[in-house]
């Protein structure tokens, strides 16, 4: 909703009344002199206010943004460090110590997607799939338009025993890349456990536990 400021009121273009005691210690001549030297004094504000700032000023500004930025690029810096340390981490099989790499860097750039697409995928490969699925969502929800995003999520998501929503997000992938091998192959395999469910569903499994159950037995007198 939009809010503007109400109008303000109009009496103060009404003229000052004239006091009605005689003999004070001034005069108009001297009320007349204290408008005018007022008037002047505004005047010369309104001319301050619309100077250029001291050229002091401007330099010191200038060295702040510099400041701002070079602090900036070298933290963006350090998290590539940390990310390339962690990808030799992670290619020489040694996942934890990845992860704290990556820990690092998503400390520095936590709205880097590619950082938690890597970690979701790294922990998959450990068996964490809740905190991969988590790390995941994140990807997504970071970088909506990229396709790997979401194939990591949905291959989360099957990891937790969620081919439903899994097949949702291979479906996302392939809008956006629609030649994707690894998507189709996904979604194929998210599809047969959709159906494999549906069967055991049909021969026993309870359609709100996934379990089986078994009748209780009682024996005959």
């Amino acid at each position: 909703m939009k809010l503007t400021w109400k109008n303000q009121s109009t009496n103060q273009n009404k003229k000052r009344p004239i006091s009605q005691y005689s003999n004070l210690p001034f005069d108009r001549d001297e009320e007349t002199h204290d408008t005018n030297t007022n008037e002047n004094n505004v005047e010369r504000h309104k001319i301050d206010d619309g100077a250029e700032p001291p050229e002091q000023f401007t330099q010191n500004g200038d060295v702040q943004r510099k400041t701002l930025a070079s602090e900036k690029d070298e933290t963006t810096q350090l998290a590539e460090d940390f990310q390339g340390q962690g990808n030799k981490l992670a290619e020489d099989g040694k996942y934890r110590e990845a992860l704290g790499k990556w820990e690092a860097a998503l400390t520095l750039t936590p709205d880097r997607a590619v950082l938690h697409e890597q970690k979701a995928q790294l922990l998959l490969e450990i068996g964490e799939a809740w905190n991969a699925l988590k790390a995941a969502t994140r990807a997504a929800e970071l970088e909506p338009s990229w396709a790997e995003a979401w194939i990591t999520l949905g291959r989360a998501q099957l990891n937790f025993g969620e081919p439903d929503r899994a097949m949702e997000s291979f479906d996302r992938a392939l809008a956006i890349k629609p030649e994707s091998v690894e998507a189709q192959d996904d979604r194929q395999t998210a599809l047969h456990l959709v159906k494999r469910r549906k069967q055991l569903h049909s021969s026993g499994l309870s359609a709100t536990k996934n379990r089986y159950e078994v009748g209780d037995k009682t024996e005959s007198p």
